[in-house]
């Protein structure tokens, strides 16, 4: 097999993005050959963006049956995410899963333990861990330039969204439809980054407003706070309701500072380590000698997705490790849920890993199901 036959499950904003990568050969080892959409109307514009010659179906089981591709990209409505999922894996198929992994981990561990015995291949949709901005943070946190971590602190807010956004109605907005708010519609990549640079913590806990800025049922405006196993703390904010907005990603560490924000990364480096300073200074008042610098981002290309898409045929094909491997999408998920959790159960701290069933209870409460 020199090429991965690809078919779209799901043709909306999200679908058709895909399939204009696809059409264009940005991914030289990758074919669309397939669409599946319960949409008669979207199956049409499917023929004319790819293309008389592929496949539409009016869902994901005829296409499976049909056999006429080797992996799926799913883009449909989160609670779908999951059990299309394992029924493609099941049929053996490679799966490429649109962000977030589901609405509640309890499905997403269920389609975690089904791909590992499936034998395929299995990724997420994390698009910003292609963006060369993001890559060389976590290298200055992995590789120890900022020492061990106390402090993280990520204001996310420029997720603007008009109420006229929100009255085109559908799925979205809704526990029975979307399952959350910005937090799952939003902020999936930013959650997912977090975990990816930082580690995941071992607590959370929240205040989030529900309907605050706009006239809908599910989140609009959080404010967390984390606890780390180390001791370390953490915040993290978001909203759609700030313009204009911020997005300021700040790490404190025990060698300095890094914040990341307008596309730069700012390192405020310490001479001497903020432990060895305060242990051997003996002048009263006094800090460290800090060097303040600007972090060059190298020669990657933000490469997004069709970045994730190539490299899932990379691991398809050839064998190569997943930047986003599949299993991973629980994490980013898990903190969401916690901080939900925590709303509802008065503001307490809630340990993670989080109380799958817990969660899921309750999220069918407001669900109504």
């Amino acid at each position: 097999m020199k090429q991965v036959r690809i078919g779209i499950v799901g043709f909306g904003a999200m679908g058709g993005q895909h399939a204009g990568y696809l059409t264009k050969n940005k991914v030289p080892k990758a074919v669309l050959t397939a669409v599946a959409d319960v949409d008669p109307q979207k199956l049409d514009l499917a023929k004319k963006k790819c293309g008389p010659d592929i496949q539409t179906f009016s869902c994901i089981e005829e296409l499976l049956a049909a056999k006429c591709c080797d992996a799926v990209i799913l883009s449909v409505p989160h609670y779908f995410h999951p059990p299309y999922a394992i029924m493609a894996m099941k049929a053996g198929y490679h799966v490429i899963v649109e962000k977030p992994a589901g609405v509640y981990t309890k499905q997403v561990t269920e389609m975690n333990e089904v791909a590992k015995t499936a034998g395929v291949v299995y990724t997420m949709m994390f698009n910003q861990r292609t963006n060369p901005l993001y890559i060389k943070v976590r290298d200055l946190v992995q590789g120890g330039e900022l020492g061990e971590i106390k402090r993280v602190i990520w204001i996310i807010t420029d997720w603007y969204r008009s109420q006229s956004y929100y009255d085109q109605g559908g799925w979205r907005a809704t526990w029975s439809g979307e399952g959350g708010g910005v937090l799952l519609n939003q902020n999936p990549h930013n959650l997912d980054l977090w975990q990816w640079i930082c580690g995941m913590p071992s607590r959370v806990r929240s205040q989030v407003y529900y309907g605050k800025h706009r006239n809908i049922e599910v989140e609009d405006d959080v404010t967390a706070l984390v606890e780390y196993p180390n001791g370390a703390t953490g915040c993290y904010i978001t909203t759609v309701g700030d313009a204009p907005g911020t997005n300021r990603l700040e790490i404190s560490g025990e060698r300095g500072k890094i914040v990341v924000e307008n596309g730069k990364i700012h390192f405020s480096r310490l001479r001497i380590p903020e432990p060895e300073f305060n242990a051997a200074y003996k002048g009263g008042l006094g800090k460290p000698e800090v060097w303040e610098m600007e972090v060059p981002l190298g020669k990657g290309t933000y490469t997004s997705h069709a970045g994730i898409t190539a490299n899932f045929c990379d691991a398809v094909l050839e064998g190569k490790p997943l930047i986003a491997p599949g299993e991973e999408g629980i994490k980013g998920l898990m903190i969401s849920n916690a901080i939900h959790l925590s709303s509802w159960t008065g503001g307490d701290w809630v340990d993670l890993p989080v109380d799958q069933e817990k969660f899921y209870q309750m999220l069918m409460e407001k669900a109504g199901k």
